[in-house]
């Protein structure tokens, strides 16, 4: 007799304790956020005027938005390169980024100390600001994710009308999608181009702009690896390695252009001194280009290692902690200014916004078409 899928769906998916301690965590991040509203930063951060930028901003921010890159990356591939044998994973990659835009723009009115003027953004226009460009690419980019995202709500309430209006406009949806992203996500290093006197000069550089865009390219593809090995084994989905694997050939060479031109900057600059003065900048260097480019580059150019479940996760598993070491080096531990160690606060809302994305995940997957449905095999184990 045939199983429903969304019969599948209740027996498949039960509240088990890992989600029942994400729903903690993230009631937990949320009344703490709640608090820091109405009681402001002092008394919930560790940021003061000589380190203004914390946690919220170099990890949530900076590094959220650059593993979101695979939305706009997988998008293209799909719908305007036409490479159709992706479309199974576009819904959840296009899912992540939504989920993941949305949580930064969370993250943002935490960390403003003005939240309720955020809307300034719109009528206040500071056209020479770094920021202002983010701001406003974040926020038409997150509405484009949305529409992006929209045939899928519509498809499981079977409203044609609207599908077939939003299928009209995929194209355009998509391209606008990839300039966005696009411009913001080398805007995030260009806002870093201006404080050559407070990041160490191992991670400054001129070239930020284009070293944030490589590595979100490179990261936001092996966001949509780990994301689809966590589906697979948290929902019985099939794990399309095949597809994955001829997707993440591009990353060696992404991140080999990457590092190519980062050790040319560092000999022609003279910085390469400051790897041999050793001590902590010299370390964390060698760590972020050995574990977070060199070591991807590997795995991913060897089609053995690639078409290996557990080669392929961990490959991507390095990609993502060379995006976030790459951002968080630059932006929290190698800036100059006053002493700073995240509070407790900070970190609940780190964590409880984390847990508040997997939710999102976890319910688009319970209640809307997020992948093809699970093969007999995989039906006759529930």
């Amino acid at each position: 007799m045939a199983v429903r899928l969304g019969e599948i769906r209740l027996r498949r998916y039960p509240l088990g304790p890992g989600m029942i301690l994400v729903w903690v965590l993230a009631a937990l991040g949320m009344g703490v956020a709640v608090y820091r509203w109405i009681y402001g930063l002092g008394a919930t951060t560790n940021l003061s005027d000589g380190r203004p930028w914390g946690l919220w901003i170099s990890f949530d921010m900076m590094s959220g938005i650059g593993l979101a890159a695979g939305a706009f990356t997988v998008a293209a591939v799909v719908y305007i390169f036409n490479l159709k044998k992706f479309y199974p994973i576009v819904r959840a990659t296009i899912l992540t980024g939504f989920i993941s835009y949305t949580l930064a723009a969370l993250t943002l009115m935490v960390d403003l100390s003005q939240p309720q003027r955020i809307w300034h953004l719109i009528i206040y226009w500071n056209i020479h600001s770094p920021l202002f460009e983010i701001g406003w690419c974040v926020m038409l980019y997150l509405t484009v994710l949305a529409l992006e995202f929209s045939p899928v709500l519509f498809d499981a309430l079977n409203w044609k009308v609207p599908l077939k209006i939003i299928r009209a406009i995929t194209i355009p949806l998509i391209i606008a999608g990839v300039t966005l992203s696009t411009m913001h996500q080398s805007t995030l290093g260009t806002m870093l181009t201006i404080l050559p006197d407070k990041i160490h000069p191992l991670f400054y550089s001129r070239l930020f702009p284009l070293y944030f865009y490589l590595t979100a390219i490179a990261a936001g593809l092996a966001m949509t690896v780990f994301e689809s090995f966590h589906s697979s084994r948290t929902y019985g989905y099939p794990f399309e390695i095949k597809m994955l694997s001829k997707l993440v050939k591009g990353i060696p060479w992404v991140l080999g252009i990457y590092f190519v031109i980062r050790l040319a900057e560092l000999f022609i600059t003279g910085k390469y001194l400051y790897l041999l003065q050793g001590g902590a900048p010299a370390v964390m260097f060698i760590i972020e280009m050995v574990g977070g480019v060199l070591v991807p580059i590997l795995y991913f150019s060897d089609p053995n290692t690639r078409n290996d479940v557990h080669g392929i996760t961990w490959g991507a598993f390095f990609t993502m902690g060379g995006l976030i070491l790459n951002r968080v080096n630059a932006a929290l531990i190698f800036m100059d200014g006053s002493f700073y160690l995240p509070s407790w606060q900070e970190l609940a809302v780190t964590v409880g916004l984390t847990c508040l994305g997997l939710i999102m995940f976890d319910a688009a997957v319970r209640f809307l078409p997020m992948f093809p449905e699970p093969t007999p095999k995989a039906v006759k184990r529930l």
